[in-house]
């Protein structure tokens, strides 16, 4: 809908004003109402008497400094005056007084924005307004929308200063803060759910009432998490795992109270009693636990079902603990005996829920068998059978007045079912795969609902409809649990780990771009002004790196792309797909040019020959094929690897080609003859990438067994090895001038080698699962990493000890607080840090940002700092104990 403004004037028309002025001028504004402590702007630039005060500012200007003096002050007071005219409009008009980032506007603002989106002249007057709000009271609204806007329309503000400023009931959602001085600022009631804070400067900011979705990420466990449970005072989180742990955690600070004892065979779910004093879990061997919450003393072990415990439930009063099994049966316990009281049978298939009714005389049970079912308790009778999903149930829950019971399936649905009458309610639909829990608000008004899809989604009650989306997780929502004020919600899953939401700050439309799958290779255009990325969604997108903006779209391939490659001319894409094919697309029109068939299994690798006549390929069918790519038809085939070629690569000079292969080999291969040149072996594990030096001289490769090997391409000999990551070593690529290999690998880091020296540079995180491919720009200071977790990063390299003019004082910093911060701590920080993220869901960074002082509180109250923190924040202070 249309909005009515203050004035009738078009905003738009008012913004255009700005393109008769100087840019120059606001910094010269801002830099006088600064040093002469001017807090109203507006009557000190309309006071004639004022004119002297900025006459020497303008003399002073360096673009100016070459016109004549009359010229100079003549061409100032003429842009000074345009300014103090269109502040006046600003001041008066609709936009320094409502809220545009309301739904409301919603309409107006994507209209304004698609005229402005290329306007750089209504850009800096935008970030003009945003600095005056540091100063001037009355500025506040109209710069708290400005920079609102400015963030819409996806605005880098890499290095910004925005020291001071006063921002308020707006949305920051996604904003790129990149390196900026926040230091002294002021945020009240500001969504940053989203935001880029990488290497930010946060010294005395108060930043209060913040709303962000993300509170914490809770990752210690090392698989995937199957159950999580709150405390009744909703302090504390219990989480078990498939790793065979059940651990505690301190819900304020994310930090990991103890370790409260492992299971032979991992634990399946748990509960903790109504009281907190009791933990129930059961395994995949058919016991169940009772144990102490605080001492994680065991209490009593209880047998029953053969086979595993999918689901425990206390309760109201906690005397009974009911379990539902995989042997289709539903046992009742005594919990001060110890002893089962009944056993509950009718289920044809695994029971995987159970939950008691707030009044604890009814007990839901869901099944593999398609059906609900609803039990007298006392009697140990069944009361209802509710059919209707067309898959298993994975999970039921009762509302808190105890007349609705919500269900969760395998047929992507969430229904409501009337209690009383055993009569379907209401059905949801969203998720796009099963749902695996589904859990009411204390307060009954939104359920939760978390799926083999990733994504956890809340639901109004009454009217049925959804009203937030959570994305985050990479893997499938296992299991969803809300404290008992209903302020913050739990979620746990495959990925391994847990996660919790502010699910009382609402949520805005956000659109963004990006894979809805796995990224599994990256390249960089020779002029380094684009990226392409293949994923597993079967798509390749060719992204703009000035504008950070999605070129094209390619579709055609059938399955997973695994390798793309850009011609040495830009001009052309090679991709290679797990459909067997091999197709050329250009660029500059995002059309196929050709596909290429006859490997006869999944196409590994593909790359350009340096003169781009040729295209190689290496393929499951342990072949190397040749194409001509004018024609598209193949020239040559080569074959000597024994199992899968993962990997080719041309020399510089285009006279070799080197293979990794599953066989653990590597070869280089005569181009022109097509003979094998040598055989290299070393690596005890398959070998995913081979790369070439831009020399010539050195061919590195990596493999799963956890090394990088360099060899002498003119012997064919190991030189030496470079040793440090955890996992498997997916990715390896030189930069451009040769002295830095960057490497990507299955232990969630990449790290940067000085190849001279042989020793490890950089050590970088920020992927959540394995890192697929890794590339450097042409300019070498720009790298991308695409991985699992569905994102693509672009991380910037810095020579230098610091990387901002205004961390001129860092220095200084890092003297003060030797004491609690690590002396080369700023320095790793602030050289390599991720300056974009490409991806379909937000994620909350901080990585290196340096918070002094301040205050950080969401509007529940809770300390953000903790937060901060879990995302690589330096505290400076030790005012905030995390403990």
């Amino acid at each position: 809908m249309s909005c009515t403004f203050k004035k009738k004037d078009d905003l738009y028309e008012v913004l255009a004003q700005s393109k008769d002025i100087d840019d120059s001028f606001y910094r010269v504004i801002i830099d006088i109402l600064r040093i002469e402590k001017i807090s109203d702007c507006l009557e000190f630039l309309s006071k004639p008497d004022n004119e002297k005060h900025y006459e020497q500012y303008i003399l002073q200007m360096k673009n100016l400094q070459f016109v004549e003096k009359e010229q100079q002050l003549l061409l100032g007071k003429s842009n000074i005056q345009k300014i103090t005219n269109l502040i006046q409009t600003i001041l008066d008009h609709d936009f320094n007084e409502n809220n545009y980032s309301e739904e409301t506007y919603r309409e107006t603002r994507q209209e304004l924005i698609k005229k402005i989106q290329e306007n750089q002249k209504i850009r800096e007057f935008f970030l003009f307004l945003v600095n005056l709000t540091a100063l001037d009271n009355k500025l506040i609204r109209c710069g708290s929308n400005s920079l609102n806007l400015l963030v819409e329309m996806k605005v880098n503000f890499k290095q910004q200063s925005f020291e001071n400023i006063r921002i308020k009931d707006t949305s920051l959602i996604g904003a790129k803060l990149l390196q900026c001085n926040l230091s002294g600022s002021e945020f009240s009631n500001v969504d940053i759910s989203g935001a880029n804070l990488n290497g930010a400067l946060l010294f005395n900011c108060k930043w209060n009432n913040l709303k962000i979705q993300e509170l914490l990420q809770l990752d210690d466990h090392n698989d995937y998490v199957r159950s999580i449970c709150f405390s009744s005072d909703g302090t504390q989180l219990v989480s078990c795992s498939k790793d065979k742990s059940i651990k505690l955690w301190n819900v304020r600070t994310g930090r990991k109270i103890t370790q409260l004892f492992g299971h032979q065979y991992d634990a399946q779910s748990i509960c903790v009693s109504p009281n907190g004093l009791t933990l129930a879990s059961g395994n995949q061997d058919g016991f169940i636990f009772l144990s102490n919450v605080k001492t994680g003393k065991k209490l009593c072990k209880l047998k029953c079902h053969n086979q595993i415990v999918n689901s425990l439930s206390f309760s109201p009063d906690g005397k009974i603990l009911a379990s539902g099994g995989s042997n289709k049966s539903i046992s009742l316990w005594d919990v001060k005996k110890g002893i089962q009281s009944l056993i509950l049978e009718g289920h044809s298939g695994r029971v995987q829920s159970v939950r008691f009714s707030p009044d604890g005389t009814t007990l839901a049970s869901g099944s593999d068998d398609k059906s609900i079912r609803l039990w007298d308790v006392q009697k140990g009778q069944q009361i209802f059978k509710l059919d209707g999903h067309s898959g298993r149930v994975w999970s039921v829950c009762f509302s808190p007045d105890g007349t609705a019971l919500a269900s969760g399936s395998d047929d992507n649905s969430i229904r409501f079912w009337d209690v009383k009458t055993g009569q379907l309610k209401l059905n949801l639909y969203g998720h796009c795969n099963s749902v695996l829990s589904v859990c009411f608000s204390p307060d009954g008004t939104a359920l939760a609902s978390g799926s083999d899809d990733n994504s956890i989604r809340i639901w109004n009650v009454q009217t049925g409809q959804q009203q937030i989306k959570l994305d985050g997780h990479i893997n499938r929502v296992q299991y969803l649990c809300y404290s008992s004020d209903g302020t913050t919600l739990a979620s746990c899953s495959a990925d391994r780990s847990i996660r919790l939401w502010d699910v009382k700050s609402g949520q805005q439309e956000f659109k963004l771009e990006g894979h809805k799958d796995s990224v599994n290779s990256l390249c960089f255009s020779p002029d380094g002004a684009t990226l392409a990325s293949g994923s597993g969604d079967f798509s390749i997108l060719l992204w703009d790196l000035k504008t950070e903006k999605q070129k094209f779209q390619l579709d055609g391939h059938r399955s997973d792309i695994r390798s793309i490659c850009f011609s040495p001319d830009g001009t052309a894409l090679a991709s290679g797909s797990d459909d067997n094919s091999i197709r050329l697309w250009d660029v500059q029109k995002g059309q196929q040019i050709f596909k290429l068939d006859g490997h006869s299994e999944r196409v590994w690798s593909v790359c350009f020959s340096p003169d781009g006549t040729a295209l190689a390929s290496g393929s499951d069918d342990e072949s190397i094929r040749f194409w001509d790519v004018k024609t598209g038809h193949l020239k040559l085939k080569l074959y000597g690897h024994g199992n899968s070629v993962r990997s080719v690569c041309f020399s510089p000079d285009g006279t070799a080609l080197a293979s990794g292969s599953d066989d653990k080999s590597i070869r280089l291969w005569n181009v022109q003859t097509g003979q094998q040149k040598f055989k290299l072996y070393g690596h005890a594990d398959y070998v995913p990438q081979v790369c070439f030096s831009p020399d010539g001289a050195i061919l590195a490769s990596c493999s799963y067994d956890k090394s990088i090997r360099f060899w002498d391409v003119k012997t064919g000999k190991h030189k030496s090895n470079l040793n440090g990551h955890s996992s498997r070593v997916l990715s390896i690529c030189f930069s451009p001038n040769g002295a830095t290999l960057a490497s990507g690998s299955g232990d969630l880091s990449i790290r940067l080698w000085d190849v001279q020296k042989g020793q490890q540079k950089f050590q970088l995180y920020g992927h959540s699962k394995w890192i697929q491919s890794i590339c450097f720009s042409s300019g070498g200071n720009i790298f991308a990493s695409g991985s699992d977790d569905q994102s693509i990063r672009l991380w910037e390299i810095n020579t230098g000890t610091q990387i901002l003019p205004q961390y001129k004082s860092i220095i200084d910093v890092q003297d003060q607080f030797k004491t609690s911060v690590q002396q080369n701590q700023f320095l790793e920080v602030n050289h390599v840090v991720t300056i974009l993220r490409i991806a379909q869901y937000i994620h909350f960074e901080a990585y290196g940002a340096l918070i002094f002082k301040g205050e950080f509180h969401n509007h529940q109250g809770r300390d953000l700092r903790y937060l901060f923190k879990e995302r690589g924040s330096c505290i400076l202070n030790s005012q905030i104990e995390f403990s």
